[in-house]
């Protein structure tokens, strides 16, 4: 049987490659795991120059997590499993974005949730024209976690707000240009691969790479800035609802569909953070809500919904995004405490 990550030494490459094409390469907690042990490996080893992550599959790098086991241990009041999963996923992330040595990740298809947190911290991330990145945590009653919600801070004017709030999926140029990708890459990667793996060398990624299309992030910027710079959820839904056009009515559809509180605190954690906020800012922030998602937030149900029973139809805690309390979103992000995650 096929494990399902496959860690070696290749070259002058410390390889990883995801392998649950079927599940588009899903993230389990195993998984996490196996990548951390790698890392740790490889940090000192003279023989490996450089990172290669890749995925098995032309459908995904990597689709998020694994959550159906989560959804078990939900519904059975199990709420130190979610916790403990996270805390070590958080780690794991936090390893890619400070490595010392570089790492290069190819994030073909779907790039979402966890698998943001594994291919997007990279020193250089490659895509192409398949490529579809996204932040969509919030559809499930979560917010966007793994670190990405450092990269939407990062990201130009209020793009942070938009692509966390409504899950927007990026194309290859968008993701360059919201900082979740570096290089287009569009003729095949099995050559560049090879390259990396006998050279060590990542210049040759250069040569490999052409400009990338025209952004229609960066043509939409200045209307997402005006839609999405309100101070809460709350003003964004009011600023959105009183405009008109295409954007403006995909957002209102996506701000009507997700859930309240994931949203509503997925913007409160945006704008506490500024110039100096750290990956592990980032992280320990996220983790404030993640400890406590499978108990007080709207996750379980956001799985049940999208994911076991597939109706599409989940009945979250707040009747809509204007509906939140400043006090629901204030507990969620409290500090833990003796429980902060430590990294």
């Amino acid at each position: 049987m096929q494990e399902d990550i496959w860690c070696r030494i290749e070259g002058r490459a410390g390889r990883i490659t995801l392998r649950r094409p079927d599940a588009l390469n899903a993230l389990t907690w195993e998984m996490c795991l196996a990548i951390e042990a790698a890392l740790d490996a490889w940090a000192e080893d003279n023989a490996v120059d450089l990172v290669l992550i890749d995925a098995e599959g032309s459908r995904a790098f990597c689709a998020g997590g694994d959550i159906a086991e989560m959804y078990a241990a939900g519904i059975k009041g199990e709420y130190g499993y979610g916790q403990r999963f996270w805390a070590d996923e958080y780690r794991m992330n936090a390893k890619i974005f400070h490595y010392a040595k570089p790492v290069v990740a190819f994030l073909q298809g779907f790039t979402m949730g966890g698998g943001v947190g594994v291919g997007c911290h990279g020193s250089h991330r490659i895509v192409d024209d398949t490529s579809q990145i996204a932040m969509p945590e919030c559809a499930i009653g979560l917010v966007p976690d793994v670190g990405g919600s450092l990269l939407l801070h990062l990201a130009p004017g209020r793009l942070g707000e938009y692509l966390g709030t409504t899950g927007a999926r990026m194309g290859a140029a968008d993701a360059i240009y919201a900082g979740f990708a570096d290089n287009y890459v569009p003729n095949g990667w099995d050559d560049l691969k090879a390259a990396l793996c006998t050279t060590g060398d990542v210049t040759v990624i250069a040569a490999a790479a052409a400009p990338p299309p025209d952004a229609p992030l960066a043509a939409a910027q200045a209307e997402i800035d005006a839609l999405f710079s309100g101070e809460t959820l709350g003003d964004i839904v009011r600023s959105v609802a009183a405009a008109d056009g295409p954007l403006a009515e995909r957002a209102a559809k996506a701000l009507s569909r997700n859930a309240p509180l994931g949203m509503a605190c997925a913007v409160e954690m945006l704008h506490r953070m500024n110039d100096a906020t750290t990956m592990a800012d980032a992280l320990g922030l996220e983790y404030r809500f993640t400890h406590r998602a499978l108990e007080h937030s709207d996750f379980v149900e956001g799985i049940r919904a999208q994911i076991i029973d597939k109706d599409k139809s989940p009945k979250w805690r707040h009747s809509g995004p204007e509906a939140v309390p400043a006090t629901d979103v204030a507990r969620m992000l409290m500090p833990l405490g003796p429980d902060a995650l430590k990294i």
